[in-house]
C-alpha cells in the first residue's frame, strides 16, 4: 500500500484569517504551521486533526492555481493529500494505472516536504496532492 496516511484535506479560502477564526470559534482547532509557499502563490495554515491536517489556502497572487479556483468556482475543497513514503515511486504507480500527473517529477512543498499532484481528470475528479514527509 503505497498511502500512509490522510495528509490534509486542503480548502481554498478568501479570506484566511476569516477562515482560522471560524475554524477557532466553531471547532476549537488552532493553527499548528503556518506558511507563504512563494512558488505556489498561496498562504496555507494547517490546523490538526487527529493526526491529519485541514489545510487552509489562500492565494498571495492572481495568477496562482488557488486564485483561479476562487475565481471558477468559489470557496470550498480544493484537494486532498494523501502522504506516501516514496513520493516518486506514488508518482509513477499513479501514471502506470492511468493517472495524470500535473508535476512530472515530485519538488519541494510545504514543511519541509516533497510533493506532486495529480490531475482530477484522471482521479475520479479528485485533485491529489502525493506528500513525503521530509527524512
Amino acid at each position: 500500500m503505497l498511502l500512509t496516511r490522510i495528509d490534509h484535506v486542503a480548502i481554498a479560502v478568501h479570506d484566511l484569517e476569516a477562515a482560522i477564526d471560524y475554524y477557532r470559534r466553531a471547532f476549537g482547532a488552532e493553527v499548528h504551521h503556518r506558511e507563504v509557499v512563494e512558488r505556489d502563490g498561496v498562504e496555507e495554515a494547517l490546523l490538526e486533526v487527529g493526526g491529519s491536517f485541514i489545510q487552509l489556502t489562500t492565494p498571495t497572487r492572481p495568477d496562482s492555481p488557488i486564485a483561479t479556483f476562487l475565481d471558477r468556482r468559489g470557496e470550498g475543497l480544493h484537494h486532498i493529500g494523501y502522504r506516501v513514503d516514496d513520493c516518486a515511486a506514488a508518482l509513477a504507480a499513479v501514471v502506470e494505472a492511468g493517472g495524470r500527473a500535473i508535476d512530472e517529477k515530485p519538488r519541494p512543498g510545504s514543511r519541509g516536504t516533497v510533493v506532486a499532484f495529480v490531475h482530477p481528470k484522471g482521479s475520479f475528479g479528485t485533485l491529489i496532492e502525493l506528500v513525503e514527509e521530509p527524512a
